[in-house]
């Protein structure tokens, strides 16, 4: 019986309301604002997780610190590569101008 108890009822069809438009429908602007929280230069953000049985609370603090430390020092390696690039294109701009 408790499986049952689950199941709907579909006896007979059922018109869907078509006279207003949806939101979707409706023309809107585009949203231009900026969020401070957004970063494009991240690499991990597309960190995949695995859907088990439930941690403990300890192993589970251990993992989301070991996961935000990766993520931070991936970060400050990006850091590190983009102020290289930029000392170089500086130094190269500055010997073309002297040359």
């Amino acid at each position: 019986m408790a499986k049952n108890r689950a199941k709907k009822k579909r006896g007979g069809a059922v018109s869907m309301d078509v006279t207003e438009p949806t939101v979707s429908d409706i023309p809107q602007a585009m949203d231009t604002s900026e969020s401070g929280a957004l970063k494009p230069v991240s690499g991990m953000l597309n960190i995949k997780t695995k859907k088990g049985r439930p941690m403990k609370r300890s192993k589970n603090v251990r993992k989301k610190k070991t996961v935000e430390k990766a993520i931070s020092t991936n970060e400050k390696y990006i850091e590190k590569s983009l102020k290289n690039e930029s000392r170089s294109l500086s130094v190269q701009s500055a010997k073309s101008l002297y040359d």
